[in-house]
C-alpha cells in the first residue's frame, strides 16, 4: 500500500471520527432529556422483545438515559435501514473496539460480523486497518505535521 493511500485513508478516518464525535454529542443530549418511569419500563420491554432478554448491564445503566441510549442503538446499530449494511457496521465497531481496547465489544462485534457474513480475512483486515490508522495518526500527531500543508499535499484545498 502506498504512503499516499495510507495517508488518504487516515484522513478519511479522521473525518469519520469527527462524525462519530458529533453523534456522541447528540446521544448525550438524548440521554440528558428527562424521562418518565413508563418510558423506562417501555424501553425494558422493547429490549426484552428485541433481544430475547434484558442483559444485566442494561439494568446498571442510568434510568434517565436508557430510553435515549436504546433508541440510538436501535436506529443505528440494529437497523437494516441505514446507509451501512450490518456486516460493515460490525467490522467498523470491531476495528474501534480493538483500538480502545474493549474485550466486551471485540467478542460481540466479532460474533456479529461473522453472523452478518464477514469472513476471517475481512475481520483480520478491519483490525489491521484500525492498527494502520492508529499508527499513522501517532506519527502525524507526534511529529506535529502541519495540517494545512497535509491537506494541500493530499489534494485538498
Amino acid at each position: 500500500m502506498s504512503v499516499i493511500r495510507i495517508v488518504s485513508t487516515v484522513h478519511s478516518c479522521l473525518r469519520s471520527a469527527s462524525l462519530i464525535a458529533a453523534a456522541g454529542a447528540f446521544a448525550a443530549v438524548l440521554a440528558s432529556a428527562p424521562t418518565r418511569a413508563d418510558d423506562y419500563d417501555a424501553t425494558l420491554k422493547d429490549i426484552q422483545s428485541t433481544m430475547g432478554g434484558v442483559p444485566s448491564f442494561v439494568k446498571q445503566f442510568p434510568k434517565a438515559g436508557l430510553p435515549g441510549a436504546w433508541a440510538e442503538v436501535k436506529a443505528i446499530e440494529l437497523s437494516d435501514k441505514t446507509a451501512l449494511p450490518p456486516k460493515v457496521k460490525s467490522l467498523i465497531s470491531l476495528a474501534v473496539a480493538a483500538q480502545i481496547p474493549c474485550n466486551y465489544c471485540i467478542w460481540s462485534d466479532t460474533r456479529d460480523a461473522k453472523r452478518a457474513g464477514a469472513t476471517d480475512e475481512e475481520i483480520q483486515e478491519a483490525v489491521a486497518m484500525a492498527a494502520l490508522t492508529r499508527h499513522w495518526s501517532t506519527i502525524f500527531n507526534g511529529m506535529q505535521v502541519d495540517f494545512e500543508t497535509f491537506k494541500k499535499e493530499m489534494g485538498g484545498q
